[in-house]
């Protein structure tokens, strides 16, 4: 597909705009996009983590502690400015040794340090029928009802409209 503004190059951003019920597609190459204001992966790559977070929560960045506070991971030798830098963690034990800085940034910046959405599920495994999906007619009903009300709560609508329909069939 080539893109609807120059018509010279593909086509590597589908925007897809809904308003008042009357739903609009774009179809764009990554040069109109960029000329639009539109972030693409690209982009984004080029613009530092550490420089996003200094952007949001009046700093959240800024106030991860310094390197001679927070020191090293003990297996590959990243520190927080790496991270502020990169936006990326050296190694798994990088999570451990700076969970209490990260915590707090997440909390920070998500309301919560705690993932309450939906959870991964491979593809192997996505037409099998969810562990909380069999039983009898009964099933799990107030399990169903719980996970509903959190996701409402995380606003995941995705995942609340599927347990929602869930809970009707079971009904």
């Amino acid at each position: 597909m080539q893109c609807q503004r120059c018509g010279e190059r593909p086509a590597v951003i589908h925007l897809t705009q809904i308003v008042d019920n009357t739903h609009t597609e774009q179809h764009l190459c990554e040069a109109c996009a960029a000329q639009q204001g539109i972030q693409t992966e690209a982009s984004l790559a080029k613009f530092p983590v550490g420089d996003l977070l200094a952007g949001l929560d009046k700093g959240a960045a800024a106030q991860l502690p310094t390197t001679e506070t927070s020191g090293r991971c003990p297996d590959c030798g990243a520190t927080l400015q790496d991270f502020r830098e990169t936006g990326r963690l050296g190694c798994g034990r990088c999570y451990e040794t700076f969970e209490s800085p990260l915590r707090t940034l997440l909390r920070r910046l998500h309301g919560a340090s705690r993932h309450i959405g939906e959870p991964y599920v491979s593809p192997a495994d996505a037409g099998k029928v969810p562990a909380h999906a069999g039983g009898g007619a009964g099933g799990d009903l107030p399990g169903l009802r719980e996970q509903l009300q959190r996701a409402i709560e995380s606003e995941n609508f995705e995942l609340a409209a599927r347990l929602r329909d869930e809970i009707r069939e079971r009904e």
